[in-house]
């Protein structure tokens, strides 16, 4: 990809940060499945939008924060590949977060648990800075040139 004049495109924007969204809660849901599925009787969605789920009194709140924190190191992946820009790995993941906020207030109400609010934003920072690095390191990349000649 070239970075030259970059032409803005609303579109894929918005594809952009519904693929985001999408394997974000795809992989939280994998994580959930895997840490809490085996220690509740029936996952449901209130372990995604509800913040009394997140809790750290609890073992079962513990593995809920861990899926949170471990999903959001997989959106630093997810951004290396699909933003591939740095500079841009902080707006998409804020406006991850700010959806997130959005669906859990209208499922559950504004958040009042302080654990909730550090939680989610230890997972803002973590994907934003994560995905910098990841994207910053893939930019600073030597560009291979094939040489045509090897004894020059």
């Amino acid at each position: 990809m070239f970075y030259g004049a970059v032409v803005w495109d609303p579109w894929l924007i918005v594809a952009q940060i519904v693929c985001i969204q999408c394997l974000y809660y795809l992989t939280l849901g994998v994580f959930l499945t895997i840490l809490v599925g085996t220690r509740v009787s029936r996952l449901s969605l209130v372990y995604f939008f509800d913040f009394a789920t997140i809790t750290a009194s609890t073992v079962t709140g513990w593995c809920v924060i861990a899926s949170m924190l471990l999903t959001s190191v997989a959106g630093a992946g997810y951004m290396l590949y699909l933003i591939e820009r740095a500079k841009k790995c902080l707006d998409f993941s804020a406006t991850l977060y700010i959806i997130h906020l959005c669906i859990c207030i209208i499922y559950g109400g504004l958040p009042s648990s302080i654990t909730w609010w550090v939680v989610n934003g230890t997972g803002l920072a973590v994907m934003a800075l994560l995905g910098e690095y990841l994207c910053i390191r893939r930019e600073l990349r030597e560009i291979p040139i094939s040489r045509y000649r090897a004894d020059v």
